[in-house]
This record gives structure tokens, C-alpha cells and sequence, in this order.
């Protein structure tokens, strides 16, 4: 079936109150019609995001968070859970991305109880995966990312297994300038699908698998060519304007 393809921006630490107002601004004057044609969203800083949903609001540009805590509420200083995503207006929410799991100790349990925290407020996880170069290196890709997929989304409804997106995210390209073939990437989101099929059949062919990993208006449409990477989760090339719209035309080709 043809999947509408999703882009999405992950700023990660960068960009005041300001500068991303500005960018969401630049980004909907440039874009037009084009966010619609693909569906496209920004991950600001949690500061920042009130000020992005208002810059993107009567545009095709929806708001994500770039992580969630699982509970609604509680003495979790310096957390942020997903019915105040929601309220603040987030259609999507990042989990399991890379740095979280590196840098932060985020565990596949861990990002199984933030994908079902985001659904139960109404907003749609973006559930990451992904392979260090060790286990690269040591052919144990496809055991890894069959790992991440099946404890991330374990438990979950065929219905909400169908409003989250997959974002396979190779942790050796991570800002490294290094990307995955185009073969390399349709090779592993070929086997997340098979995954998909495993969990949640009726919905399989649907959800919406991304590659990230040093996506750039370079290597973009090649990437999104392939029939199984229904798009992108970009990191730096998101925090300029010309590289992120550039990188959303490639998906239109």
C-alpha cells in the first residue's frame, strides 16, 4: 500500500524561544503546499514548543516532543509527561532515540511504557531503533533491532500499534557524517516490516518506518526512494531551513 511520507526534524539541544519561532515560520512560508503532500513535524526543546505550535498554527507543520515521561504526573523533577505534550499541543513524541539510550540509560522497557503513556494522551510515539557499530560489526543488526522493536511495542492494540511511527536510526551514522546505503537502510526497515507483520499484521503494512542517521539534502530522495523508508528523522540538517525543505522535496520525488 502507499504510505504518505513523514519527515521530521529533531533539534535536539539547539534553538531559543526565538530562533524557533523563526524557523517554523521560515520553514511554512518555504514549504506551502509541499506539508501536506508530506507530512512533516519539528522536535524542539521542551522550552520552545509552545512557541513552535503558535509559529506552526493554520499550517500543514505539526509540533513533536522529543521525549516523554511515562507517568501523568508525580515527583519526577525535571521530567515532562505526555498529557502536558498534549496540551501543549504535540502530535508526536520522539522515544528510545539513540542519545536517550547511550547517554541516558534508557532501557526497552523503558521506552515501551513512554509508547504507551503518548497513546493514552492522544499523541503519536516515534518509536527509534537502531544498532551501535560494535554490534554492527559483529552482524548482530537484525537481532538487535528485532529486539528494540518487539519489548518497545509489546502489549500494545492492533488500533494502536497503527498511529505510531518507526524510526530506524543506525547509531554509528548519529552525527557522524556516516549514513547506511540505500541498501543498507531498505535491508533493515525490509525486516522491521517482516517484525511489524509478527506483532500487528492487520496494521503492518501502514505504520510508517523512518531512517535517521546523518539524512541530509544530499543522500535524502535516495534514501526515501526505497519502498520500505517512508521517510526521515533528521537531526542537523533540520536546524537550517534550506537543508530541512530540501530534504522534504526529496520526498516528493
Amino acid at each position: 500500500m502507499a504510505r504518505q511520507k513523514f519527515v521530521c526534524g529533531n533539534w535536539k539541544m539547539h534553538k531559543t524561544v526565538a530562533e524557533t519561532a523563526a524557523l517554523v515560520r521560515e520553514l511554512r512560508s518555504a514549504l506551502g503546499d509541499a506539508a501536506g503532500e508530506v507530512q512533516v513535524a519539528v522536535a524542539p526543546p521542551f522550552t520552545a514548543l509552545a512557541a513552535a505550535v503558535e509559529a506552526a498554527r493554520g499550517s500543514a507543520i505539526e509540533i513533536a516532543a522529543q521525549d516523554v515521561h511515562w507517568e501523568k504526573q508525580g515527583a519526577f523533577t525535571g521530567e515532562v509527561s505526555a498529557p502536558m505534550l498534549a496540551d501543549v499541543g504535540c502530535r508526536h513524541g520522539i522515544v528510545g532515540h539513540s542519545e536517550r539510550r547511550q547517554l541516558f540509560g534508557e532501557t526497552d522497557e523503558a521506552v515501551r511504557k513512554k509508547v504507551g503513556a503518548l497513546l493514552a494522551a492522544g499523541v503519536r510515539p516515534i518509536v527509534c531503533v537502531g544498532e551501535t557499530l560494535a554490534e554492527r560489526e559483529a552482524g548482530r543488526t537484525l537481532e538487535v533491532v528485532d529486539r528494540q522493536v518487539r519489548q518497545g511495542l509489546a502489549g500494545l492494540s492492533v488500533d494502536e500499534l497503527g498511529r505510531l511511527t518507526i524510526a530506524y536510526e543506525p547509531v554509528w551514522a548519529i552525527g557522524t557524517g556516516k549514513t547506511a546505503t540505500s541498501a543498507q537502510a531498505q535491508e533493515v526497515h525490509a525486516a522491521i516490516r517482516r517484525i511489524l507483520r509478527d506483532v500487528g499484521a492487520p496494521v503492518a503494512d501502514q505504520i510508517r518506518v523512518q531512517y535517521g542517521g546523518s539524512v541530509k539534502p544530499e543522500n535524502a530522495a535516495e534514501l526515501m526512494a526505497q519502498p520500505d523508508v517512508d521517510g526521515a528523522l533528521v537531526g542537523g540538517a533540520s536546524l537550517k531551513a534550506a537543508d530541512f525543505i530540501a530534504i522534504v522535496k526529496g520526498a516528493l520525488r
